[in-house]
């Protein structure tokens, strides 16, 4: 089998690489933009046939040098909420996206792309349901508007299957390049070895401090459900998905997880949040002026239309997955 993975030295496409490995695939296209080059540690233990830049791939796929592959899964997408230049964030999600999508059309390749929970914004509702998607930022727009595209050849019809994951709030193994953007439980558990405490936003949106509440989940449930999709392409339902965990957790879940699993490790004994914030071990700090209006408080992924596609498998909770995560990320950076 012959498959292509966009975003390939990223978080979720490295991941995916990877599980194309553990199932015998090799001669995989990874397509990334290396310009932080760093991100080709996340490539270091997979095996791919070819590596392309973005931009050269896009121009060989305009110009029609590829023809039909397994797969093709475009995790490739600038993944920065605070991105404010809206002429490249739509170039570059958007127009992007619809050109590998025509392109799988064209030649009949199962197109599995990357969304987002961001398409929901302000909604309290997370059902993959026109009326309650409603961005807040530019990214969430980049992701709601081909979102829309799908939807409407999908009434005149397919010839190849798509999936899109609305991907709800993803953390775990190979994000270390993503700087800020990169998950609270990477961010605390980094926070923790250098300072010896944690820090969450303080009371925001009618939230008391750490209580704002998102569907954390993880890396490892991500690769699942794509791996399923990709098994089942020629008889899953083609569709946009929510991919989170259906369970709504507090940042302060996810603190007091990690600082647990590290105090763990140290032999130290298990806390509860009050003694933790009474410790000093989680610190609250004001909420960013930046954010004010961008910011979804609370995000809960409604799973019916993915178990209705056939998804069967189950979820970690905060407290099963960054467990997990933590304790490798103590395996690979901390002594023991």
């Amino acid at each position: 089998m012959k498959v292509i993975v966009t975003g390939a030295a990223g978080l979720i496409g490295s991941n995916l690489v990877k599980a194309l490995n553990e199932r015998g695939i090799t001669d995989v296209l990874a397509v990334d933009n290396l310009t932080k080059g760093d991100k080709f540690l996340n490539l270091v233990d997979c095996e791919i046939s070819d590596y392309l830049d973005k931009t050269d791939f896009l121009a060989r796929i305009e110009r029609g040098e590829f023809g039909r592959f397994d797969a093709i899964f475009h995790e490739g997408a600038c993944s920065d909420t605070m991105e404010h230049n809206g002429n490249y964030m739509m170039a570059n999600n958007f127009r992007y996206t619809q050109t590998l999508f025509e392109w799988a059309q064209r030649t009949g390749t199962p197109f599995l792309y990357a969304s987002s929970a961001a398409v929901y914004g302000g909604s309290t509702e997370f059902v993959e349901s026109r009326e309650v998607e409603k961005p807040l930022n530019v990214y969430g727009y980049s992701k709601f508007l081909f979102d829309q595209v799908l939807r409407r050849q999908m009434k005149v019809g397919l010839k190849a299957p798509v999936f899109g994951f609305r991907y709800f709030n993803v953390y775990g193994d190979r994000e270390q390049h993503k700087g800020r953007m990169a998950s609270v439980a990477f961010h605390n558990f980094n926070q923790f070895r250098e300072g010896g405490a944690v820090r969450l936003f303080g009371p925001y949106g009618g939230y008391e401090a750490g209580c704002q509440q998102r569907d954390f989940v993880s890396i490892e449930d991500v690769v699942k459900v794509n791996m399923h999709f990709f098994e089942q392409a020629s008889t899953a339902p083609s569709g946009v998905y929510n991919l989170g965990t259906g369970r709504a957790q507090t940042f302060n879940d996810v603190a007091l997880t990690t600082l647990n699993t590290l105090r763990a490790n140290q032999g130290s004994s298990v806390l509860t949040l009050e003694e933790a914030v009474r410790d000093g071990f989680i610190e609250y700090i004001e909420f960013p002026d930046a954010l004010k209006g961008k910011y979804q408080s609370y995000t809960q992924a409604d799973l019916a239309n993915l178990r209705a596609a056939g998804y069967t498998g189950s979820f970690f909770s905060v407290e099963e997955g960054v467990s997990r995560y933590v304790g490798r990320l103590i395996k690979k950076y901390l002594k023991t």
